[in-house]
């Protein structure tokens, strides 16, 4: 059996689950509603404040998807309760970013200003830090899969170099560093 396969969806306070025609997993709670189609192979059921997922036999096909479509709808509900934070951090002198609204803007040392539209289900936020420390950008949001594919798309207009360490990275990504070139001595 898979390991994550096996164990049930545990639904906490104030969120809700119903299965749609077409193995369809509702989710609704504080955070907004979602939904997940699931394989019609695999068997989902909903008792009490649980969601349990069963496959039909051991093939590999059944065995991939009864892990990955339990995963997809933990994932649902996680964000439909507590929702999903990405922290990046601007690494560099003059490395800015500022949020109006739905609009991002980010001065990467490029000669033109980068500006970028965020999805509505996607928030962002670039909190006051102290002179000296560098720009911070918090993305929020109930969808896991949007957020992080927002996040890597802002990380793509200025990877983290190994020299330096400037770009633009996750708060707490440790960087592989290179050493650079040394003067000869003779």
């Amino acid at each position: 059996m898979s390991r994550i396969g096996k164990l049930p969806v545990v639904l906490p306070a104030g969120v809700k689950a119903e299965l749609l025609d077409g193995n369809i997993v509702k989710v609704k709670g504080p955070l907004g509603e979602m939904s997940q189609k699931v394989d019609p192979d695999i068997k989902v059921t909903i008792e009490g404040n649980e969601i349990k997922f069963e496959r039909p036999s051991d093939l590999p096909r059944f065995r991939s998807m009864h892990g990955l479509y339990r995963a997809l709808v933990h994932n649902l509900v996680v964000g439909v309760s507590e929702g999903f934070t990405i922290k990046q951090e601007f690494v560099g002198v003059g490395y800015r970013v500022a949020a109006q609204g739905q609009l991002l803007t980010m001065s990467l040392g490029y000669s033109h200003d980068i500006q970028i539209m965020l999805p509505k289900e996607v928030t962002a936020e670039t909190p006051q830090v102290r002179k000296g420390e560098n720009p911070i950008l918090i993305l929020k949001s109930a969808d896991k899969q949007l957020v992080g594919q927002v996040a890597a798309k802002i990380r793509s207009f200025r990877r983290p170099e190994p020299y330096k360490g400037k770009g633009i990275k996750f708060a707490g990504e440790q960087l592989r560093r290179k050493a650079g070139k040394t003067a000869s001595a003779k």
